[in-house]
């Protein structure tokens, strides 16, 4: 029970690795608020925690995380209902595929919007109230970012996502060492292939599991579980002297 008595916020929770994220933060005793645009997913994914009957109990909050005034309210709503925030995972994301002469500027501003600025802008709202309570109490409290392993080896056709990831990265360093002098630490992770809505079509054309299969040094695609294992591990005090890193759970791809 690392989590007991703390309050988590995760953002993209209604599915895929959040709502894993979700499940492993409220079993170990956190009180979990899950954040995403679309109510009814975030619905199923609460009252799954809830059958579980968490000490920390489920919250959900619908809010567009690129949008200032939708991320100021959850951030207030946080703030009245719980008046303390432990930790905070960034894992709102999407992708898309297009040739790099074919790529629209919609789809490159979509990508960049939903993956990096929503870390911006949730990071960024949240901030002040860790650091009230990081000033109350000397506790443990983390953000954790969800990359990914485009963020470290550019891929053809996802040049949009790529760059944001990447930019996750570099913006976890910078906030690493910004919160650091209030306790606050701050980590990525970057999943390899996982089977999550996001791959979901992807997954379905058997030449590319084969390739996947091919090149990861494990020999299979991933499970959210996996990567929520490694989430919870960098939100929690085992992992109190770890900040501005990011950790690759990708099979051995990078490696093979």
């Amino acid at each position: 029970m690392r989590f007991l008595n703390t309050v988590a916020v995760v953002t993209g929770g209604g599915s895929g690795i959040g709502k894993a994220a979700a499940l492993r933060l409220a079993k170990e005793g956190a009180a979990v608020v899950l954040v995403g645009r679309t109510a009814a997913k975030l619905e199923e994914a609460a009252e799954e925690i809830a059958r579980l009957g968490t000490p920390g109990g489920v919250d959900r909050f619908a809010a567009d995380v690129t949008d200032r005034e939708q991320v100021q309210a959850l951030a207030e709503y946080v703030r009245q209902r719980y008046g303390d925030l432990h930790v905070l995972v960034n894992n709102a994301g999407i992708s898309t595929h297009a040739r790099w002469l074919e790529l629209t500027e919609q789809e490159w501003d979509d990508v960049q919007r939903i993956n990096i600025k929503s870390v911006f802008l949730v990071s960024q709202a949240f901030a002040s109230l860790m650091i009230e309570g990081a000033k109350r109490e000397r506790a443990n409290r983390a953000i954790v970012n969800v990359a990914s392993l485009s963020g470290h080896q550019a891929g053809a056709e996802i040049p949009h996502y790529s760059a944001a990831k990447a930019g996750v990265i570099n913006l976890t360093k910078s906030l690493a060492l910004e919160l650091a002098p209030y306790g606050i630490r701050v980590n990525s992770v970057s999943p390899g292939f996982v089977e999550t809505p996001l791959t979901e079509r992807g997954l379905q054309n058997e030449r590319f599991v084969k390739a996947i299969e091919r090149n990861t040094a494990l020999g299979r695609v991933g499970q959210p579980e996996e990567v929520a294992n490694v989430i919870a591990f960098l939100a929690s005090p085992e992992a109190s002297y770890m900040t501005g890193s990011d950790v690759l759970v990708d099979g051995g791809w990078l490696i093979k």
